[in-house]
């Protein structure tokens, strides 16, 4: 367990926050439909793509269960729900996507 927070470390915290968008992704009906295969490889290379150009900060995606995986976007709202709208697995009824405002903090990265 780590030592608690102090109010000045919450605050000084609190006042890097930055706005992102976080993009819940989840298998749907369609998932088993023909062409699935080659629809799900498209939407990777899209994800990695996206992820390339910073479009994605944190890419998540999850191996097994009813979420797909999870996206750390450097958008807003609007802009990274109309992206994900976009999405092959989406389109195709593969996937389903909820987008929810998010914040993080400059300088947080996954463990390599």
């Amino acid at each position: 367990m780590s030592t608690p927070a102090t109010d000045e470390q919450i605050q000084q915290l609190a006042a890097t926050a930055q706005p992102f968008s976080i993009a819940l992704l989840s298998w749907a009906d369609g998932r088993d439909q023909d062409g699935a295969d080659a629809i799900e490889l498209e939407h990777q290379r899209r994800m990695i793509g996206m992820h390339a150009d910073g479009t994605i900060a944190v890419l998540c995606p999850v191996p097994a269960g009813p979420r797909a995986g999870v996206a750390v976007m450097t958008l807003p709202v609007d802009e990274a729900t109309a992206v994900m709208a976009a999405d092959p697995c989406v389109e195709s009824g593969m996937m389903t996507v909820e987008v929810h405002p998010c914040v993080g903090f400059p300088g947080d990265t996954i463990p390599g």
